[in-house]
C-alpha cells in the first residue's frame, strides 16, 4: 500500500493515539515509512471513537472565534470544556506561549 500524501510505502504498526493530550490507547494503523502518517480501517476508527467517549474527551475539541476587547483579545470557552477542567466565573488561570500554541492553565 502506497501513502496518500506522499506515495512512500505503508506498514502495519501498533500506534498509540492521542487526543488532546490523552491516551487512548495502542491500535493497529499502517504508517507511511517517510512521513509517518496513519491510516486507520473503519472498525478500528470505531474504536477509537469509543475510546475518546470513554475518557470522556469526544467532541471536546471546540473553534471558536476571538474577540478583540479593548488592547486584549478575548477567547470564549465553551461550557463543556469549562466544565472538565472546573473553570468556573472569577477563578484565576495562567496563559502563556508554549512551543507556538497558547497554554491556559486553570489555578
Amino acid at each position: 500500500m502506497k501513502c496518500g500524501i506522499c506515495k512512500s510505502e505503508m506498514k502495519k504498526q501498533l500506534v498509540e493515539h492521542r487526543e488532546l493530550g490523552v491516551s487512548l490507547g495502542r491500535f493497529p494503523a499502517m504508517v507511511c515509512s517517510k512521513c509517518n502518517e496513519r491510516f486507520y480501517d473503519s472498525a478500528t476508527v470505531d474504536k477509537i471513537q469509543a475510546a475518546s467517549k470513554k475518557a470522556g474527551i469526544f467532541g471536546m475539541a471546540n473553534r471558536v472565534k476571538a474577540a478583540k476587547i479593548g488592547n486584549s483579545i478575548a477567547i470564549r470557552v465553551p461550557k463543556g470544556i469549562a466544565e472538565a477542567v472546573h473553570l468556573k466565573p472569577g477563578m484565576d488561570v495562567v496563559i502563556h506561549p508554549e512551543e507556538g500554541r497558547m497554554v491556559v492553565e486553570v489555578l
